[in-house]
């Protein structure tokens, strides 16, 4: 039996995060799981927070009738007037139900959003390092992926952005807070990307549409919110999850808000909802709407990261790592001692560290790690941290 070629090629290309996961299962099985240290996944240690248990209390103990049929494949209005009244809130535009539909997760988002926008061939501009699946995503609806570097702080290069436009792009996906990096970017930043972008559209007389992609966009530290990239560009999307924010990853709940001034606003919204339907979603799973329509409000315990961020990061800058302090997210993304990511990451293995090469993030000479693992791994691993780090010739 065969495989699609183009599938079998992926699946060599996406596998690092998976093959340093079955080297933590081999290592454990020698060593014991409190001797490795694995900061391989992204999936939330902490536990949702305490509204969310008792709002799924109260509808077990008092069921709507029909809680778990169909609905609009846009999601529950009730859902998408709560979001949208958020939106209002923290932009000042003018947010209704009708922006917001229902995902299975921002991966879902994504997709929805990609299908129904682009053209074989269209071009779907991605800035390095970047959450690997966005190449797959964007093959899924016959587009291309280009890559643009970014500069030395993770931040967008506008220039270098400028010059990858043409009359084949159709979409620009950010990222902010960044999964691997943990950077945050700025309001300026985003109004001069805004301003660049809206002087393409003029030149090249097309839409190009930017989505940020903001499934960690209440997990920040040092400043009080991410910037919204709706203030700072017309044609934006935006596609997200409560995977991270409610520690949900596991119920896939998110949603796409596209802004209100945007153009096409009807017929977009129409490609939306037909998409969602068409991919097979159907529709966001029912229960989770209810939930989250009382919990926009709420997050997970923010302290808990910026503590584990705090003692890994000073740490590794002790050792003499050079490391761009993130913002937020719960990623870390060291440049790699040695030129060769790989190998250090097969050097780190040595001494039971487990961490993904950035390689497998488009951007090589960098590796990643999480910090959303329980502490005491963390607080276990600062030995063996300071013994590669010495192997190494480091402080």
């Amino acid at each position: 039996m065969s495989i699609s070629k183009k599938v079998e090629g992926f699946l060599s290309s996406a596998s690092w995060i998976r093959k340093m996961f079955e080297e933590g299962e081999k290592l454990r099985a020698i060593h014991g799981p409190d001797k490795v240290f694995d900061f391989t996944l992204g999936n939330p240690d902490v536990e949702p927070p305490k509204k969310f248990r008792e709002e799924l209390k109260k509808l077990a103990d008092n069921p709507i009738t029909g809680m778990h049929r169909y609905m609009s494949n846009a999601g529950y209005l009730e859902t998408r007037e709560a979001i949208a009244k958020t939106l209002s809130q923290e932009t000042n535009l003018p947010f209704q139900a009708k922006h917001i539909v229902m995902t299975v997760g921002a991966g879902g988002a994504l997709n929805v959003v990609l299908k129904s926008i682009l053209d074989q061939d269209d071009e779907v501009i991605v800035l390095t390092p970047f959450f690997v699946e966005y190449t797959f995503y964007i093959d899924n609806h016959q587009g291309k992926t280009v890559k643009v570097p970014t500069k030395s702080d993770f931040m967008p290069d506008l220039d270098a952005l400028s010059q990858a436009i043409n009359s084949r792009t159709k979409a620009i996906i950010i990222n902010s807070p960044n999964n691997p990096t943990g950077v945050v970017y700025s309001k300026d930043v985003l109004d001069k990307l805004g301003k660049m972008l809206s002087e393409k559209e003029v030149e090249l007389n097309k839409e190009i549409y930017l989505i940020s992609d903001e499934p960690y966009s209440k997990l920040v530290y040092d400043i009080e919110r991410v910037p919204s990239v709706f203030l700072s560009y017309q044609n934006s999307v935006v596609v997200t999850s409560h995977s991270k924010d409610l520690a949900l990853p596991g119920e896939r709940i998110g949603y796409i808000a596209i802004n209100p001034q945007i153009t096409p606003l009807d017929l977009l919204i129409e490609s939306l909802i037909f998409c969602n339907r068409t991919l097979g979603f159907v529709n966001a799973p029912a229960l989770m709407q209810r939930l989250i329509c009382k919990l926009q409000q709420e997050t997970v315990d923010i302290a808990l990261y910026k503590e584990k961020r705090d003692l890994l990061f000073n740490h590794l800058i002790d050792l003499g790592f050079d490391v761009v302090k993130p913002q937020g997210a719960f990623y870390l993304f060291p440049k790699s001692p040695i030129p060769d990511d790989i190998e250090f990451v097969k050097m780190a293995q040595e001494h039971n560290i487990l961490i993904v090469p950035g390689t497998g993030f488009g951007q090589p000479g960098y590796f990643r790690l999480t910090y959303c693992i329980d502490k005491k791994t963390i607080e276990n691993s600062l030995p063996a941290w300071t013994a590669l780090a010495k192997r190494l010739g480091r402080k």
